[in-house]
């Protein structure tokens, strides 16, 4: 999900049997950034679980069997008793970091390794079956379902027309980097939460230049290194109508009030497959 607020934890902390299944003690310090939701206990970061355990022994699974050049990353834990989900909560390892603003180039970097060590993954089958609001986006945005519930949504029709098909293939990706590559002085980057979908490389870097401009007001020319890439601008209507569609799932009240923050993107994305044709 993408970050879009910081502060403390808005949820109740993890309770002491879920600390004890994980094999924390002590008492967890909320931390800022995401939902709201995680807690520090130990070495670990716990928060209410939004996946399920299948996902969850995939994510930890891979992310043991692969080396990612100068990258950390944030594994699933499994609890004393060997399930990744104790009484609504999961676990992954502690990253030292934090999420910086502005520095969408340095997290398109670290998606690009984390993406060459993912290459040889094979294609999860829970992928097919995922319901969530960001698997049916994803799904519409990519044409495997219509878009023709969300075409009264600002700039889908506009970005639907033209759409063309994308050449590049797909492997697994992280689709969600923007809010979850953290930095720290004198440490490498490290890489949280992994969404994983099935799709073409540079589309997690256009969900991150789509972010940027939507939601962090970044200038285009801020981002023109990351966007000179074959049919980035088939990539980036994607991922607007991805992270379009997603709002008009979980929070259709939100379409008209973003409309404006999404319009340089799309005027961007228009562009750059006018300039392609």
């Amino acid at each position: 999900m993408m970050l879009r607020m910081t502060g403390n934890a808005r949820f109740g902390s993890p309770p002491q049997d879920v600390l004890a299944a994980f094999g924390v003690s002590g008492t967890p310090t909320a931390l800022k950034g995401g939902r709201g939701s995680s807690w520090r206990a130990d070495q670990l970061v716990l928060k209410p679980a939004d996946t399920n355990e299948e996902i969850l022994a995939w994510q930890a699974r891979v992310l043991e069997g692969v080396s990612i050049d100068n990258v950390r990353v944030g594994r699933p834990e499994r609890s004393r008793g060997g399930a990744f989900i104790v009484g609504g909560w999961s676990a992954s390892v502690f990253c030292l970091g934090r999420h910086e603003p502005r520095r969408w180039l340095d997290i398109v970097a670290v998606g690009r390794r984390l993406h060459r060590a993912l290459a040889q993954v094979a294609r999860p089958d829970f992928l097919d079956s995922r319901a969530d609001p960001w698997a049916v986006a994803d799904r519409a945005a990519w044409g495997d379902i219509s878009l023709a519930p969300y075409r009264d949504a600002p700039h889908v029709a506009r970005l639907e027309e033209r759409l063309e098909p994308v050449r590049a293939p797909s492997q697994v990706i992280h689709g969600d980097l923007t809010g979850n590559v953290l930095f720290a002085d004198a440490l490498p980057p490290a890489v949280i939460d992994l969404s994983p979908y099935w799709r073409p490389i540079e589309f997690a870097t256009a969900i991150v230049v789509a972010d940027a401009l939507v939601w962090e007001r970044a200038s285009v020319p801020e981002l023109s290194p990351a966007t000179d890439i074959d049919q980035f601008g088939q990539l980036l209507a994607r991922a607007l109508l991805f992270r379009i569609v997603v709002d008009a799932v979980g929070d259709p009240d939100s379409i008209g009030a973003h409309a404006s923050s999404y319009a340089p993107a799309v005027d961007l994305a228009v562009r750059l497959i006018q300039d392609h044709q």
